[in-house]
């Protein structure tokens, strides 16, 4: 079983390779990171209108017991903040082209600084969660929707409703009181960026996510099973390990490939609530904080990066697509791609 997946695992990389050498994939990737840009021009434009016409002085954080009008005009000249609405939009977006995100209005740092602090730790919880959603999702479900009848498929299904049902918050808290509280096997608040750490948020983030995944598969490998080219793989005498791996599954994988491009965007949301739970410094957290002091700057290019990482990630599942699906790949050869 390991040695079939490795080897599957090798074919992929050496399929988005030829794709990647191709140039009608590159003029594809190209274009769909060009619909990046209105994507993210339009996400900032809503989201410092909302915070440009929140009731609120940022001056007022800024200098907190120095606040005086003389030196909160003053401020706001340096800042450019006495400028109109569009004036201030526009000079946002030149210096985010120049990659400057800004500086922070609650703390004495830039927000490109505080992201580059923040988003490794992000980016740890929200892979370990997808690791942790696919490593169990995938083969639960595969081996669920091969034996729907069984004691194995019930009892999943019902730890996937549970899982679904419970608020990642909630879920968190349950995670802290049993493994840290309790049994002290792994630590609930964060300390450093160690492994150990990062394990019970994972947990909490992927839980959640693992049983849509389960739930998704099992479904689709249901119907899989029942066409007939399964059955006249069967009737050939094809190995069983086979039938479901190299007939079945390819053809019941592009859902599941589908909600995990999708979680990978949900996945960041649910950050905010796990950072915050186990305190654990990244955008999520950083988010929260700059919607709570009303900082623009750390608000917008928190967003941003989000934005950019699920635009990816829609992205590398459209490049899976291809390697899965012999009818979108034809489509990449003959530039038929839209």
């Amino acid at each position: 079983m390991i040695k079939y997946a490795l080897g599957r695992l090798l074919v992929l990389i050496q399929i988005v390779l030829d794709f990647m050498v191709n140039t009608l994939m590159i003029k594809y990737v190209l274009g769909r990171l060009f619909y990046l840009i209105p994507i993210v021009l339009a996400l900032i434009f809503v989201v410092f209108t909302i915070l440009h016409f929140v009731p609120g002085d940022p001056t007022a954080i800024i200098l907190g017991n120095e606040y005086t009008p003389e030196a909160s005009a003053q401020l706001k000249a340096e800042l450019g903040l006495d400028q109109p609405f569009f004036v201030q939009f526009f000079n946002y977006v030149l210096n985010l082209i120049q990659g400057d995100f800004g500086r922070s209005y609650a703390y004495d740092n830039t927000v490109a600084q505080m992201l580059a602090t923040a988003f490794p730790n992000t980016f740890k919880v929200v892979m370990l969660a997808m690791a942790f959603c696919v490593a169990l999702g995938v083969p639960i479900g595969i081996y669920s929707g091969t034996k729907p009848n069984s004691i194995f498929s019930i009892v999943t299904m019902i730890i996937a409703l549970l899982g679904i049902s419970f608020p990642i918050f909630f879920l968190g808290l349950l995670l802290i009181i049993l493994f840290t509280q309790t049994l002290g096997w792994l630590p609930g608040l964060y300390m450093d960026s160690s492994f150990k750490y990062f394990v019970l948020p994972a947990i909490a983030l992927g839980a959640n996510y693992m049983a849509n995944i389960m739930r998704i598969t099992r479904s689709s490998m249901l119907e899989a099973i029942r066409q007939d080219f399964v059955r006249t793989a069967k009737a050939k005498g094809v190995s069983k390990l086979d039938v479901i791996y190299k007939h079945a599954w390819p053809n019941a994988s592009l859902p599941t490939i589908t909600v995990i491009g999708m979680d990978i965007g949900f996945l960041l949301g649910g950050a905010v609530l796990t950072e915050t739970v186990f305190s654990i410094p990244g955008t999520g957290r950083m988010l929260v904080q700059g919607i709570g002091s009303r900082d623009t700057p750390t608000v917008l290019g928190c967003l941003v990066v989000m934005a950019v990482c699920v635009a990816i990630s829609s992205l590398v599942v459209d490049l899976i697509y291809a390697y899965v699906d012999p009818r979108i790949k034809a489509q990449y050869k003959t530039g038929r791609v839209q």
